[in-house]
């Protein structure tokens, strides 16, 4: 396989011979149905350079290549802002979220998002596409965010998450002293009846795991510095998870947080490691911490952060 103009060029081999080309993009390009049916009715698909028939055979030596810009809207107002880009190239793009926005609109016309500022930044970089989030962060939570920019990124960056092989690894304070260094929640979170915002522990919920390790402690503040890795992408999972240990987020008021020391949740997304989904390399991509929440960590905790 190769890469060539935003575009995928693969040759069919002696093993190929007489292969349905759908077969073929299912195993060599990781396409999925939907995905594979896109690119037929879109003509996005060549084989020796003219337009392949549905799902035809293949012989050895074919010359197979797939256009994977997509011309589409990209479904939300761009909208100018400070977007902190932390990896791009012609297939995905993961950027730093600040706290205070949402990932995305949850209705028609709304801004204010990180997708209205990746339209914008799109559009000014002379493309429109689709805006497509792998996973999200809560509104008040700053960090890295994943996005795709085609439907074979998307749909390859979606598996690897179900599979739980995108790591997402977060920092927060956390009230009290912990009584593990470290450990693992298994409890599973459903929806609280008496609050439509909030989630808590529920033996019929979803389940959900988080790991976590104290990076450290300071008395004279009562907080933690915990280092977590989620297994799981439930709402407000940690959130959820460390106030059921009786440790609530410093600031997460929402789940018994005191907003002394941050005046919003201290959680920030930190690390992601994925692995590219067209050329396959692992990457390990670093979001610096907002100055809220590295100003008051530093006081606390000294300069010496995990991250």
């Amino acid at each position: 396989m190769n890469q060539q103009n935003r575009g995928l060029t693969f040759l069919a081999g002696s093993r190929h011979d007489g292969e349905h080309l759908f077969s073929f993009l299912k195993k060599e390009a990781k396409a999925s149905k939907p995905v594979i049916q896109y690119w037929t009715a879109n003509q996005k698909i060549k084989i020796n350079h003219k337009a392949a028939a549905h799902n035809q055979q293949l012989k050895s030596g074919d010359r197979i290549d797939i256009d994977l810009r997509e011309e589409e809207e990209s479904g939300v107002i761009p909208e100018y802002g400070e977007l902190h880009v932390l990896f791009e190239d012609d297939h995905m793009l993961i950027v730093n979220k600040p706290a205070g926005i949402a990932t995305h609109p949850n209705e028609k016309g709304q801004t204010g998002t990180l997708s209205n500022l990746i339209a914008f930044y799109d559009q000014t970089n002379g493309t429109e596409r689709k805006i497509r989030h792998v996973h999200r962060l809560d509104k008040d939570t700053s960090g890295a965010v994943v996005f795709a920019k085609h439907r074979l990124a998307h749909a390859i960056l979606d598996e690897q998450l179900q599979k739980k092989e995108l790591a997402r690894t977060y920092l927060a304070i956390a009230e009290g002293k912990l009584k593990n260094r470290k450990g693992t929640i298994k409890d599973p979170i459903g929806r609280d009846r008496y609050h439509p915002a909030r989630r808590r522990i529920s033996p019929t919920g979803q389940a959900a795991v988080t790991h976590y390790t104290v990076k450290g402690y300071h008395p004279t503040y009562d907080v933690s510095l915990c280092e977590l890795r989620l297994e799981t992408g439930r709402t407000h999972q940690i959130r959820v998870h460390l106030a059921h240990l009786g440790h609530p987020l410093s600031g997460d008021e929402l789940y018994g947080g005191s907003t002394g020391l941050l005046q919003r949740q201290a959680l920030h997304a930190a690390e992601i490691s994925v692995t590219h989904p067209i050329s396959g390399e692992r990457l390990t991509v670093n979001a610096p911490l907002p100055d809220d929440f590295k100003n008051a960590a530093i006081r606390i905790f000294g300069t010496d952060l995990p991250i």
